[in-house]
This record gives C-alpha cells, structure tokens and sequence, in this order.
C-alpha cells in the first residue's frame, strides 16, 4: 500500500484496548485507542481515521448511537462493531445502519487481521478510483477550444447546456474547424465522462466494413473473421459514440443506424444474439443534412432522430479575432512538444495571419505553426517561415473565376501539390482538378 491504514479502537475494557492494539501495530497499522464514545468523537472532531473498531455495549454512549454520529461527522471513515454473540441482532441493525461489517467476541486474531486487510484494501481502492476521477476531470480543458469570439462564446454555452443531457448531437462545420474537439468537451463535461468515447470515421470505411466496424462479428460471419470482435456500439456501452461524417453513410446502413439508436440493442453481422448497449450518439458533417434529406440521399426519419441538437461551429475566416489566442496556443504547445526555447511572431507574420482565409480552418493554421517552429530558427516566427506569400486572398479579387482560382491555389499548395488530396479536399475527380490547373495555368514552382 502507498500509506499506511489508521485505526481507532473505542472499547471500555482496556485489555481488549491492549490486544487490538498490539495485534495492529505489529501487521504495520497507525493505531490510537480511545476508552468510550464519547472520548472518540472529541478525537474524530480533530482527526481522521481509515477504520474504526467500535464496541457497541459501552457505559454512556453505546456503539450503535457513535455508529450514526460517525457517519455524519466522518462518512467515508470504515465502521466495523464488535458485540458479544447474544447481540448479533443489534450488529446486524448496525449493518443496515452503515457499518462495514462485525466481529463477535472473543475474536479470532486471523479473522480479524483478515476482515482488516479487506476493508483497507477497499479504502486503497476507494482513493484510487477518487484520484482516477480527478485526473479524468483535469483532463477536461486539455485540448480547450480556444477562442472568445462572439461565435465560439456561443459554441461553448452550446457545449455546457449539451453536455449533461443524453440528447443527440450533431456537429455542424467545415473541415478543419474542430467537430471532434467539440465531441470531445461535450462527452468530457457529461456524466459519462468516466467511460469511453468511441469514435468512428465512417466516410473512410466501405459499406461492409463499416457494418462491422459499428456494430462488430461472430467468427466465420465472412472471408477473414478468424474470431469474434465486439463493434463500436458495444464498445461505447454507458459512455458516447461519436460518428464522424455521418452524411457517408449508405442508405441501408442508415436504416439499421436509425433501428440502433432508437431499440439500443443490435447483433453482430453473422450472430443471433441480441446486444444491448447503454450509448449516447454524438455526430458531425460538414455537409448540409437537410438539403440530403429533400435530396432523399439522407433518410429524414434518422435526420430528425439525430439532430435534436445542432452545434455548428464557425469557420476560422468569421472569427479572426480568435487567430492571435490560437497562434498563442500553438506556439506553446509545439515549443514544449520539440523541447524549444519559447518564440514569438512577429507582428507583421501575425497581421497576414489574419488577413488569410485559411479554407484549412484550425487545422491549417496549426499546421502553418508547427511548420514555422520546425523550420525557424531563430526566437521569432517571421513572414519567411510562414507559407503565405503566394496563398493570401487579395483584397482586389472581384470575379468568381478569380476567387476559384486562388481557393485552388491554397488547397494545392496545402497538400504540397499532391493531386489525389487535393482533388479530395476540394471534393472533385482528378480530372476535373487537372482541368482548372490548366484552365488557371497554375504551376507548383508559384
């Protein structure tokens, strides 16, 4: 054990007083004794102590009266009664009354070191569990959302008016912008903080495999399941599930979603059992589910049963007030990561910042950062160090084909011209994005 379990003896007979406490100091406890109830509760007004003997016949105050004012005056202290055999029924009322347990006398010196090494092993683990749920708690503001704009001040009152229900959320906002994050702070403000977030990427999963991906298989159920797997909907039993780009999923596997979140129970793909599962359902797009929906691309009874609350998040472009506190944040949190002296930016590098309009959102901006600290090397992060040159939107931008233009400039040189990422971010084949590059006649050497 870590530290060492007090014990308090309250006997009127001074030889048990004696035994007990020799018995106890020598298996390595801290003991004091103390001759009746009332001289006990004086030294519980000052003092704390793991367990408790108590006698319950005693002169004055009896031991089932201190039982009840013990666990008002110290509730997490471990009360264990001591009675002689013909008052077993009033050692079982003190049961029901809070005690621990109870020892008959004349005791059994192994029973007794036994029913002793329980109890502290309960109180260790107590502590533990206490000091497990501290660090989930501190763990909460880890990755804060960073920002006191107007839009993320209303983001974060969404988030601690969410977080204690077990209502259904959709995120809502472009890529880059933090819908995870989000997720995250509202399972970490709720009260299934203390059991898993289980997150699914489902636009990066086929069909097949995102159907037992969710909701998991039996062994032989198809070619390759040499064993049975537990899916993500079991996995997240009593905490949250976060679906992420749940706008990709299939049309019948959107009938079996809506079918889980409203039974709670499914079965694996090749099983006939039913599974329960306790979950909350978390999810986000950046795609607008309600034209989906008048599309019928998206079924409108599992929309209604997903969004009964939105949050949508702000592109970065809306909230350029919030650029300063983010570079902040990054700049701190990539020196420390690569063990580097602090830096700063200079004011001209941090005016073209915010003058960018960062089709990447968060995400770029912090990848912009963790760049310029990589290769920086002086204290200070300049203009030079940023990627910025040939990508800021210019004020003097008026025709459409002119902001296209510059949109694909900044995707390709985002993905450092590779054409298939690209293409992907900005949601066209590759054809098609070869095609504007000749049509805008860009070049990579820009």
């Amino acid at each position: 054990m870590s530290r060492k379990i007090s014990i308090l003896i309250v006997d009127d007979e001074a030889s048990v007083r004696d035994s007990l406490y020799n018995w106890f100091i020598e298996d390595g406890y801290l003991v004091e004794c103390a001759a009746n109830a009332k001289i006990a509760l004086s030294i519980l007004e000052n003092e704390s102590y793991d367990i408790i003997l108590a006698d319950i016949k005693m002169p004055g105050m009896d031991g089932m009266e201190m039982l009840k004012r013990i666990k008002l005056l110290k509730p997490e202290s471990i009360v264990i009664i001591m009675t002689a055999f013909a008052a077993v029924d009033t050692a079982v009322q003190a049961l029901k009354d809070g005690a621990y347990d109870y020892v008959t006398k004349p005791f059994d010196p192994d029973d007794l070191s036994h029913l002793i090494r329980n109890a502290s092993k309960q109180i260790v683990l107590s502590e533990e569990n206490e000091n497990l749920k501290k660090k989930v708690v501190a763990l909460e503001n880890v990755e804060d959302l960073i920002g006191m704009s107007d839009s993320m001040k209303r983001v974060l009152r969404d988030i601690e008016s969410v977080a204690p229900s077990n209502s259904s959320v959709v995120i809502t906002g472009e890529s880059g912008t933090g819908t995870e994050l989000v997720a995250r702070a509202i399972h970490a403000n709720s009260p299934r903080r203390f059991f898993p977030l289980v997150s699914v990427h489902c636009g990066a999963l086929s069909e097949n495999l995102l159907e037992s991906e969710l909701f998991g298989h039996e062994k032989g159920a198809f070619t390759g399941a040499m064993y049975n797997r537990k899916g993500r909907f079991e996995m997240a039993d009593n905490g949250t599930i976060f679906l992420d780009e749940i706008a990709t999923i299939p049309t019948r596997m959107q009938i079996d979603l809506l079918r889980v979140l409203e039974t709670k129970s499914f079965m694996r793909v090749g099983g006939n059992k039913e599974i329960s599962s306790d979950f909350r359902v978390i999810c986000a797009t950046n795609r607008d589910l309600k034209s989906m929906v008048d599309n019928r691309t998206f079924r409108e009874d599992l929309y209604y049963r997903l969004n009964v609350v939105n949050i949508n998040i702000p592109p970065l472009r809306e909230r350029v007030d919030d650029i300063p506190l983010l570079v902040d944040y990054f700049i701190k949190k990539y020196c420390l990561s690569m063990n580097r002296s602090p830096v700063i930016i200079e004011p001209s590098a941090l005016k073209r910042l915010e003058e960018f309009s960062f089709p990447g959102n968060v995400r770029e901006l912090e990848n912009m950062i963790e760049r310029a600290i990589v290769v920086g090397n002086g204290k200070k992060i300049t203009l030079k160090d940023l990627p910025l040159e040939k990508t800021i939107v210019s004020n003097t931008i008026e025709s459409l084909d002119d902001l296209e233009k510059s949109h694909i400039r900044n995707i390709l040189i985002k993905y450092g011209w590779n054409i298939s990422k690209a293409a992907r971010a900005l949601k066209v084949d590759r054809v098609t994005l070869y095609n504007k590059i000749a049509k805008y006649g860009l070049k990579s050497s820009e």
